[in-house]
């Protein structure tokens, strides 16, 4: 039985951990999250690109609790907000905003906007404690809804519109989303370079 090699998911979102979880499941790992550990750190991410989020949390994570970590940044770009809510997304509409709450808000900031083209950026960086990472990056590009439709995913999930399939990413099932989403295909990446990616772990711990 091969040893499980520990990676640590930078995160505390359920969702999140869920959706790696899901794809990487088939690999001698074993998934942990920040709940899994006692009270760390958290990092601020203030970098001015997805990609320095994601690398400053993975290697800051990997730092402290001497594990591998991944980190993901993702976030939703709107054409007709200049790129808003950007590197911002989680905390749009205030630190303690709900997922509706920032639902609502962009919406309102979209009232009588003709351009409703937006993307979902995601980042992946899976850093070491010595400091080196590896990146994965996606888009999905969609639409804003007029109204948030769908009781599945998380975050801006519900107004989100995927015109190849004419639903919002919260109608999608799971299985449906992790194939089209900004970050299942940045994790499908991964997937399959993932045997790669244990090689170059083990090599650096």
């Amino acid at each position: 039985m091969t040893k499980k090699q520990p990676l640590v998911l930078a995160t505390r979102n359920p969702g999140k951990t869920r959706e790696i979880w899901e794809l990487l499941k088939d690999f001698p790992v074993e998934i942990k999250n920040l709940d899994d550990f006692g009270p760390i750190p958290d990092v601020e991410e203030d970098g001015s690109t997805f990609d320095e989020n994601a690398y400053k949390k993975a290697s800051f994570t990997a730092k402290v609790l001497g594990l591998p970590a991944l980190a993901d940044d993702s976030g939703l770009e709107v054409e007709a907000l200049g790129g808003a809510p950007g590197v911002h997304s989680a905390r749009y509409g205030g630190p303690s905003a709900t997922d509706q709450e920032k639902c609502a808000k962009l919406l309102q900031e979209m009232e009588g906007k003709a351009n409703r083209a937006a993307a979902f950026m995601c980042v992946i960086s899976i850093a070491v404690p010595s400091g080196p990472a590896l990146t994965y990056e996606a888009r999905c590009e969609g639409l804003i809804a007029e109204a948030p439709f769908g009781e599945n995913g998380f975050g801006y999930d519900p107004v989100f519109f995927y015109a190849p399939m004419k639903r919002t990413f919260a109608q999608l099932s799971q299985e449906e989303k992790n194939r089209v989403s900004h970050r299942g295909k940045a994790l499908a990446e991964l997937k399959d370079e993932f045997d790669k990616v244990l090689i170059w772990i083990r090599q650096r711990l």
